[in-house]
């Protein structure tokens, strides 16, 4: 059986690959054109075509990036009155490991803010 702390910084993990597709799609196109590099967005889409597909979809990408996070965010909640071991050093690394899981996931959710402030609102 898995160590359900340990599962839950995968979760968030996950999450945080999810949120980051929502920057790649609309953050680093929008801000690289706002700093005048237009052409190194040329080179970017010449060079990973996809991107265009993410823009174009983005409605998608975010309505799955926000299911992740969503899902990511309940398995959390759920998991935060898990009971720790008793034994010291595995108390304290079950702890870190909240603390990580929190932290990674509370970036995916700054992620996906983000992200959905360029492709929505700007």
């Amino acid at each position: 059986m898995t160590d359900p702390h340990a599962r839950n910084a995968g979760v968030a993990l996950t999450a945080l690959v999810a949120s980051t597709t929502t920057l790649v799609c609309c953050v680093l196109p929008a801000l690289l054109v706002s700093l005048g590099a237009g052409a190194a967005v040329v080179g970017l889409v010449t060079a990973v075509p996809q991107l265009v597909w993410l823009s174009e979809h983005k409605a998608l990408v975010f309505g799955g990036a926000a299911l992740i996070v969503m899902m990511s965010g309940i398995a959390l909640w759920r998991a935060r009155t898990l009971p720790c071991p008793a034994e010291p050093e595995l108390a304290r690394s079950c702890m870190r490991l909240r603390r990580l899981s929190a932290v990674v996931f509370a970036v995916a959710v700054a992620f996906l803010l983000l992200g959905s402030g360029f492709a929505f609102l700007g």
